[in-house]
């Protein structure tokens, strides 16, 4: 996983004693200001062929992944913003993280920690691999072989790297102690410095709604800080 996308990084940002009901209204005025500025015509739809996206589709490829069948998370999200004006609303923090993944063009997702068994790894599927799809929670997924994916033990949490989460470990308005994670494939056209100013738009974010924010850094020379 590690030899085959050498320029990758994962900024995992745990926040404990989370309060994700109600209205943050940081998040609020943010998604309002993204809304207005699609409906003036001020915001740049999604292409494949800008790095952020193209970069993604790359990576899919390599693995074994169609990308325009499995889209990449942030490539989804950016053509559902161009298309309906709107992001969708979940809960507050998860829309945080939505919000942070349009507007710096990389992917975003986030597991609730109480309903993850084990410790969580990035890898590629293999064999004994079950995944129970966002949305579907009575249905059965084996990921493919070689496909990368976020994992406990035989649990997947996403499949296709950033494509769709798992039902099981889903953040609700219920969730106090989240893992959310952003990242990047490519080291070129400012995606390290998208990627982490990405980052610290979300710790401020999540500041005044956590009792404890911490930041993590997972690359090829620090493989080892993933949960």
């Amino acid at each position: 996983m590690i030899s085959a996308f050498p320029d990758f990084e994962i900024r995992l940002v745990t926040a404990t004693g989370l309060r994700n009901r109600g209205e943050w209204p940081e998040v609020t005025a943010a998604l309002a200001a993204l809304e207005e500025l699609v409906e003036s015509g001020g915001f740049a739809a999604p292409t494949e062929d800008e790095e952020a996206i193209r970069s993604w589709f790359e990576a899919f490829r390599g693995f074994g992944t169609n990308p325009r069948r499995a889209r990449p998370s942030v490539y989804a999200l950016l053509r559902r913003l161009a298309s309906s004006g709107r992001l969708p609303r979940i809960t507050p923090a998860v829309d945080a993280y939505n919000l942070v993944s349009v507007s710096h063009r990389v992917p975003a997702g986030a597991f609730d920690l109480d309903k993850v068994t084990g410790p969580i790894e990035i890898r590629p599927a293999r064999a004994g691999d079950q995944f129970i799809p966002l949305g579907e929670p009575d249905e059965r997924e084996e990921p493919k072989p070689g496909e990368v994916v976020y994992a406990a033990g035989s649990q997947v949490l996403t499949r296709h790297w950033n494509h769709r989460d798992s039902d099981t470990t889903k953040v609700d308005e219920n969730s106090t102690s989240v893992v959310f994670l952003l990242e990047r494939v490519s080291a070129t056209d400012g995606l390290p410095l998208a990627l982490a100013d990405g980052c610290d738009q979300l710790v401020g974010l999540l500041t005044p709604h956590a009792d404890q924010v911490s930041v993590q850094a997972l690359t090829p020379a620090a493989a080892s800080a993933l949960l």
